[in-house]
């Protein structure tokens, strides 16, 4: 059984996304990792380049950006990256450039691959998440968080990126997947305050016209990562790809966990998912079989 890696980075630098670690988190399970890297304003293509790691295929991609409505050029850029696997690798094990999975997961995500590549109703593997907000040391627990998303598909040129990139498609039906005991740790809202602001100018553009985007970010020169509904702390450890980043850490952000901003509707939702596991109402992009 062979397996290659995909994704995609642009500005990597500029808006600080761990791009690097992340595609160095996956290279264990993977005897390929694809990088589709987008024109970008800083030296994002060096990144890559430095990971300097024989299994890296490098491919130059431009973005059109008049496809921003929606994320769809996100999706579109992972095509790319997909469509360029080789045929002789059996699965493909997608990463966003601010995913990053932890090394104590390496040999499940082997296990899970080689125990259902034989069950061909199997097109994809399920992860669960978990999303990182304002520093390294807490954890998003709300209904606005997703918790799982497929990441791993079979080498199947009719999959497809989905809208922004979230999910996939086979013939415009959600793909039938299998959930493992592995999970994916999300970075995109730890970073330098005024690279979170900058970040949120530009990447809103991809769903919203610049006129919104002004009104929903506003003119400060640094995020507020203070207006969140309700976080938990972490206990657990970080990834070793990621050790160096989070030493380099040069911000605080402190919350206080038994405070929560929510409304009376989702406190009681929260409740319930807290005690029972279940959410109600859960958007699924997938289908879990």
């Amino acid at each position: 059984m062979k397996v290659a890696g995909f994704t995609i980075v642009r500005n990597a630098l500029k808006f600080d996304y761990p791009a690097a670690e992340a595609i160095r988190s996956i290279l264990p399970v993977c005897d390929a990792v694809y990088v589709a890297v987008g024109d970008s304003e800083d030296k994002t293509h060096e990144l890559i380049q430095n990971i300097d790691n024989e299994k890296i295929v490098i491919i130059k991609t431009r973005w059109d950006m008049s496809l921003r409505e929606g994320g769809k050029v996100l999706a579109v850029e992972t095509n790319k990256a997909f469509d360029a696997i080789a045929p002789e690798y059996d699965w493909c094990f997608y990463i966003q450039a601010d995913e990053v999975m932890h090394e104590k997961y390496v040999e499940p995500v082997k296990k899970a691959m080689q125990q259902f590549w034989s069950e061909p109703e199997v097109e994809g593997l399920l992860f669960k998440y978990r999303h990182f907000y304002g520093s390294y040391d807490y954890v998003g627990s709300s209904r606005r968080w997703y918790r799982r998303e497929v990441r791993i598909v079979r080498n199947n040129k009719a999959i497809r990126s989905y809208k922004d990139a979230q999910g996939f498609r086979l013939a415009g039906r959600k793909l039938r997947v299998k959930l493992i005991d592995a999970e994916i740790y999300h970075y995109g809202w730890v970073k330098p305050p005024e690279k979170q602001q900058e970040k949120q100018k530009h990447f809103n553009k991809f769903w919203h016209s610049d006129e919104k985007v002004k009104k929903m970010v506003g003119n400060a020169d640094a995020f507020d990562y203070s207006e969140i509904d309700v976080l938990e702390k972490f206990e657990g450890t970080h990834p070793r790809v990621m050790k160096p980043r989070i030493s380099a850490k040069n911000w605080t952000f402190d919350y206080d966990i038994s405070k929560a901003d929510m409304s009376l509707k989702d406190a009681l939702l929260y409740q319930i998912e807290k005690h029972t596991g279940l959410r109600i109402g859960e958007y699924k992009n997938y289908k879990l079989i």
